[in-house]
């Protein structure tokens, strides 16, 4: 079931830092940038992004996260990660799909680490385009994409 999560909420906070991180550090390994940003947050740094945050829950469980900001008819995913225990369930499909669905947006905006070729290959499968790489620092590149709704 995929339900909004109150991130101003520490608990919230901490439950998704709990999802975050373990996925972080996969994407981390995949890429070979050990210093990925994310892998910094604390439950403080996610309580005061701004971000609006949906979780994929297994009972009471939050196996999976998308957030995202909305500004000028665009919606701009900041996040979306599913734990490694729950891999290759399409929870991501899932949580994509379901802010897809979101009124008033014109097009959709993400970006990923350049070597994340699962990530790479899914927002292609979805429909969306890239739009440039980005050289972020010497061991991370990172690749916008764009789709319209």
């Amino acid at each position: 079931m995929i339900r909004e999560i109150d991130i101003k909420d520490r608990k919230a906070a901490v439950q998704v830092l709990s999802v975050q991180l373990p996925a972080y550090k996969i994407e981390a390994e995949i890429i070979g940038c050990p210093d990925l940003p994310p892998l910094k947050d604390t439950a403080d740094d996610l309580r005061i992004t701004g971000e609006t945050f949906l979780g994929y829950f297994i009972g009471e469980k939050l196996c999976g996260v998308i957030s995202f900001k909305e500004e000028n008819n665009v919606l701009d995913i900041h996040r979306l990660i599913v734990h490694p225990e729950h891999f290759r369930k399409g929870i991501a499909q899932k949580l994509l799909n379901f802010i897809e669905l979101r009124p008033m947006n014109e097009k959709m905006i993400v970006t990923t680490g350049s070597k994340n070729t699962p990530a790479v290959t899914f927002y292609l499968k979805n429909g969306f385009k890239e739009l440039k790489k980005m050289e972020i620092n010497e061991s991370l590149t990172i690749t916008a994409f764009e789709k319209y709704l």
